[in-house]
């Protein structure tokens, strides 16, 4: 049986009594997904894991997605590589993955559900680990908007790009990242969601608006459109909201990408070696009532 100590933060809980190298029981992997609704990120420490467990564990929750970045890990396609570590004189992953405030796959039709990282290096200095994931949670920004703000937004939508948040990356002094080709931009096209989302595990209002990939709100003039998403870029970011994840070698670290925001911090060096595989699942079941109530089909 599984248990879920919070952080004691606006997010977060540990999970006790899991060995993800074996597939969860069913009502296990229900218990993680209310988990999910109830934390945003959830955190099965000192786990030893194959790619193919990470792949499987991860498959559970839905559909995943390929990265565009073609560094993957071998035979399985799924499991992208996060690395600043160098073989041969080349990077064997992305290095600079996650870093800004975004929410993955956003941009997207079908948007995301979570993300599943399996932390195997983590970069040290004087004994403190570096590289720490930061979180905001969007349950709370939706709740301290205005009365006003919420009224005015209720209908609206954004449209989501991923290119803007590449393009981003790209210009960043040192990336190793080149511009979309067409045939990748055609593979990411900008799409278009709601401002404010039902969350369908905890069935409360969450503000899906992140400054990583929108790019207009459409209801509204294109100078509305700057001053509204300057508003709620920086409301949804105040301290308030947000929960500090410090990694440990073993951490499989899920979150929920429709209930918060992330950021990956860069303040490693070179020789101070990062590595992570991940799995980025899409939101192609976890709106299906029967899935939510049985954890399966």
């Amino acid at each position: 049986m599984l248990t879920f100590e919070p952080t004691g933060a606006l997010l977060g809980a540990t999970v006790q009594g899991a060995d993800l190298s074996q597939p969860l029981r069913d009502a296990d992997f229900s218990a993680v997904l209310a988990a999910l609704g109830r934390y945003g990120v959830l955190c099965f420490k000192n786990q030893s894991i194959s790619p193919q467990n990470l792949r499987d564990f991860s498959a559970r929750f839905g559909g995943l997605q390929r990265g565009v970045s073609g560094i993957h890990e071998p035979g399985f396609p799924e499991v992208s590589v996060l690395s600043n570590v160098v073989e041969n004189g080349k990077m064997i992953g992305l290095p600079d993955a996650g870093q800004d405030w975004h929410t993955d796959m956003s941009y997207n039709d079908t948007i995301g559900f979570v993300n599943v990282l399996h932390a195997i290096k983590v970069p040290h200095r004087n004994g403190r680990p570096l590289g720490d994931t930061l979180f905001a949670n969007m349950h709370a920004a939706y709740e301290g908007l205005a009365p006003a703000m919420k009224s005015q937004l209720a209908n609206y939508t954004a449209t989501h790009d991923f290119n803007k948040f590449w393009e981003g990356m790209v210009n960043r002094p040192g990336s190793i990242r080149k511009p979309l080709t067409p045939e990748q931009r055609a593979k990411r096209p900008p799409s278009v969601h709601p401002v404010f989302l039902t969350h369908p595990i905890t069935g409360r209002k969450v503000l899906y608006c992140n400054p990583g990939y929108v790019i207009r709100i459409n209801e509204v003039s294109e100078a509305e459109s700057e001053r509204l998403l300057t508003l709620l870029f920086e409301h949804q970011l105040q301290p308030a909201y947000r929960y500090r994840h410090s990694w440990s070698v073993g951490d499989v670290l899920i979150w929920d990408h429709i209930g918060t925001l992330h950021n990956a911090l860069p303040d490693y060096e070179p020789h101070e070696h990062r590595l992570m595989k991940r799995c980025q699942v899409l939101a192609d079941r976890i709106f299906d009532p029967a899935f939510l109530a049985h954890g399966a089909y």
